[in-house]
């Protein structure tokens, strides 16, 4: 087991999210950044879906109480093993009574510890995944303890290798498919969305992602209709909202935009401050 010594800014349990059940309002939830979250999985030998933990902007101190194998990976806020640091997407053996702390955020936004055989958390409709009002707890706190498989194995040398794409981390391009109220738009609002930067703001967050800028919006209101994770609306202001994991199931703002389900990888590694530009395949 793992005794959480101090938690960070917000750490929970995520897996790949929680299907089959938004005709009820639950949300999907998961991990925001589903490339990293594999990385860390498949370099452990683990199942892709095993539950991780998501660290987000600052990382906790961890106690190890049973010897394991670890990896890291997603953003990189500079982990250290007893004061030793060690590198991001690679297997790690720890010992009973090790410490695992992280410090400066050296770039990304969101960085995910996987262990041997994955988290063992509680399963509520079929998923890990921490969610308020869904799973309780929803957030990792001090002193909480955690369980994982008491499964061993050997670090080895192996022939194969798997080779980590980090160049969307420094990518400002999301792509995106057009929205089933894209055509309500004018040509000028279209062209808009595809030729300028979008500064995000500091309403961001694991539901949604809001941008500063303005784009001008005479669209009528919508009837109440289905949204997923990627899902950009226009509010009546101007706004636009890019729906991200936690989100509702339903919206009623115009859908003008919706991500490519990579282009949500990119965009959870994005912090308030920086800039995004819209890209349409």
């Amino acid at each position: 087991m793992i005794s959480v010594l101090k938690s960070g800014f917000y750490d929970s349990i995520q897996d790949f999210g929680r299907f089959g059940f938004q005709k009820y309002g639950v949300p999907y939830s998961g991990v925001m950044d589903q490339y990293a979250a594999s990385v860390a999985n498949v370099l452990l030998g683990n199942d892709i879906n095993c539950a991780v933990m998501e660290m987000t902007m600052t990382g906790p101190i961890l106690q190890f109480n049973f010897d394991t194998n670890i990896c890291v990976s997603g953003a990189d806020m500079s982990p250290e093993l007893n004061g030793t640091f060690i590198k991001i997407n690679e297997c790690i053996s720890v010992s009973s009574g090790d410490v695992l702390s992280f410090g400066a955020l050296k770039f990304g936004f969101r960085c995910y510890l996987a262990v041997f055989g994955g988290f063992k958390t509680e399963i509520v409709l079929r998923s890990q995944s921490m969610y308020k009002g869904i799973t309780d707890p929803f957030v990792i706190k001090k002193n909480d303890v955690l369980f994982f498989s008491d499964a061993q194995r050997l670090l080895s040398k192996k022939n194969a290798s798997l080779k980590v794409d980090q160049s969307y981390f420094n990518s400002k391009y999301i792509e995106v498919f057009e929205g089933p109220e894209f055509n309500r738009l004018t040509k000028l609002q279209q062209n808009l969305l595809f030729s300028k930067s979008f500064r995000i703001s500091k309403d961001n967050s694991r539901m949604a992602y809001q941008l500063e800028s303005y784009v001008e919006n005479d669209l009528k209101p919508i009837l109440t209709s289905a949204v997923l994770p990627g899902t950009v609306q226009l509010t009546p202001s101007g706004k636009l909202i890019i729906l991200m994991r936690d989100c509702q199931t339903t919206g009623g703002y115009p859908r003008i935009l919706q991500l490519k389900a990579s282009a949500i990888n990119v965009l959870a590694q994005k912090f308030t401050g920086q800039t995004v530009c819209f890209k349409c395949l």
